[in-house]
């Protein structure tokens, strides 16, 4: 392991830390997500946290999606599928794959640093992790990097983002806004 890799994975660690000390804090989806994002080093438009609500998933976030509808745990939706399954997904070729694209072009507020269109670019590569406490799923994170083409989405995902985005899950897991029926 090269001296940079070290300072990542160290970095993460402590990230994690960070992330889970946010349980106890009672932080909103809101900071728990960009941490997130800070963590997996993508864009605040690149994460999307669902809860499992009667049958269905529920964006917690982004905020702006949470009235944009559910989808069924039955459909054919990436989150749903991930739940249904409990099995991860890393793709980092996900253009190629038939996919639920409308909620990619909701525009997000807030952003700062991003513009309109950054956030508008269609998913390239995704990460989509089932959220589980007690055996029993309660949503699904789902990390992407968006962007034109492949190559200007950024770096693939690993293996390795792809464990820190399984040790995040069961920290959010944790968390009270996951809960079924918990106030957002």
């Amino acid at each position: 392991m090269s001296s940079s890799e070290g300072a990542g994975a160290k970095a993460a660690k402590n990230g994690m830390g960070d992330l889970e000390s946010m349980i106890s804090e009672s932080a909103s989806s809101e900071l728990v997500c960009l941490k997130l994002a800070k963590i997996l080093n993508v864009r605040r438009s690149e994460v999307a946290l669902l809860r499992v609500e009667k049958g269905s998933l529920r964006f917690v976030f982004p905020v702006e999606l949470r009235s944009a509808g559910v989808l069924p745990l039955s459909g054919s939706a990436v989150a749903a599928r991930t739940a249904a399954t409990r099995t991860p997904l890393l793709s980092n070729s996900f253009m190629r794959v038939k996919h639920v694209s409308l909620f990619e072009a909701v525009r997000l507020s807030g952003s700062g640093e991003e513009s309109t269109m950054e956030e508008q670019m269609p998913i390239q590569k995704i990460m989509s992790v089932p959220v589980a406490a007690d055996d029993k799923v309660t949503g699904v994170v789902q990390v992407s990097r968006k962007g034109l083409d492949v190559k200007l989405a950024g770096a693939d995902f690993t293996g390795e983002d792809l464990k820190q985005l399984e040790r995040a899950a069961e920290i959010l897991a944790r968390m009270p806004f996951m809960q079924e029926g918990a106030e957002l």
